[in-house]
């Protein structure tokens, strides 16, 4: 008898230690935030993912009613700020504007990468996709994607494609226009875009898979021409240039992105609010605007969503650097 009393005493202390973690977890839960959040941003200022962060910080802080303080961490394609973060508290008070490159490819490039883009985060929300356009130089004389396919396969590896680094969107695009058109590029590294296009221009390279909105005023200019953009669907931005996947790349998709993340463990009814506040903001009219300026097209999705399709990004850039022989550094 004495045993079982034991037994049912202990159980009875098991379920009140459980209920009241669960209040805790409720109450801190229900009273965030009540200070003020960092979103870290593991790239420099002034690119995509920095105004991109700068945008919904904005937003959040007026619906949350708390300021929400962008931390430029910078370095080694993201992972120095991806680290930081995945290290954090997982209180709500931390999160990062994550990336294709942070929480997709980086560990297909990279040997030693402290942390693991699923195991350490919670998905939070996608802000959204930016596309991609194959430019060359306005005096180039290659015309169309055909032209450059042939080129390559008469003489494999005698074209060059400028990219930004290991994991960058233009790294993945050449990538996959590789492994779809069974072709060799040969690839030269930059420390950013801005200096592949500079290339482009004067010669030094023979095509770049560059993001829209910073290709856009060279096209404009007419100091580089566009042979097709790596979205599946035309964009109103480009008109009359067709989708790589139109011209003989079938299954051609390559869409950096943007998203929310938080620590792993960070309490659900935080991730949900997040989430849900993060959705509002981006489908503001005056955000959506300003997205879209950017060359980011707007794609809130919800908690699981989002995990969903970042874990199938894993899995397509995984296939991608494996047929392409990418070796980590």
């Amino acid at each position: 008898m004495k045993a079982l009393a034991h037994r049912a005493a202990c159980i009875a202390l098991a379920i009140a230690g459980l209920s009241l973690a669960s209040v805790a977890t409720g109450v801190r839960a229900d009273t965030w935030p009540s200070k003020p959040i960092k979103l870290v941003v593991p790239f420099s200022p002034g690119g995509v993912t920095d105004a991109t962060a700068r945008i919904v910080a904005e937003g959040l802080s007026k619906r949350l009613g708390q300021p929400v303080v962008i931390d430029n961490r910078p370095g080694v394609s993201g992972i120095l700020g991806t680290q930081l973060v995945a290290r954090a508290d997982a209180d709500g008070y931390t999160i990062m504007e994550g990336t294709i490159t942070t929480h997709a490819v980086n560990p297909f490039f990279y040997k030693k990468l402290n942390y693991d883009p699923l195991k350490d985060f919670v998905a939070v929300n996608l802000v959204g996709t930016v596309s991609n356009v194959l430019v060359v130089a306005n005096d180039s004389p290659y015309k169309s994607v055909d032209q450059i396919v042939a080129a390559l396969k008469a003489k494999p590896g005698s074209l060059t494609f400028g990219t930004a680094g290991p994991g960058s969107s233009q790294q993945l695009s050449g990538q996959l226009f590789q492994s779809i058109t069974g072709t060799q590029l040969q690839q030269i590294s930059y420390k950013g875009g801005a200096a592949a296009m500079t290339d482009l221009i004067g010669g030094q390279i023979d095509l770049v898979f560059e993001t829209v909105a910073a290709a856009k005023p060279m096209l404009d200019g007419k100091r580089v021409r566009a042979l097709g953009v790596s979205s599946s669907h035309a964009l109103a931005s480009l008109p009359g240039v067709l989708p790589l996947a139109d011209q003989g790349l079938k299954g051609f998709e390559m869409q950096s992105w943007q998203g929310i993340f938080a620590p792993a463990g960070t309490p659900k009814p935080i991730v949900d609010r997040l989430s849900s506040e993060i959705s509002a903001v981006v489908n503001t009219p005056a955000v959506l605007q300003r997205l879209r300026a950017l060359g980011v097209e707007p794609q809130p999705m919800t908690p699981s969503t989002f995990a969903a399709f970042q874990k199938a990004e894993i899995a397509k850039w995984g296939k991608v650097t494996r047929d392409t022989g990418v070796q980590p550094e």
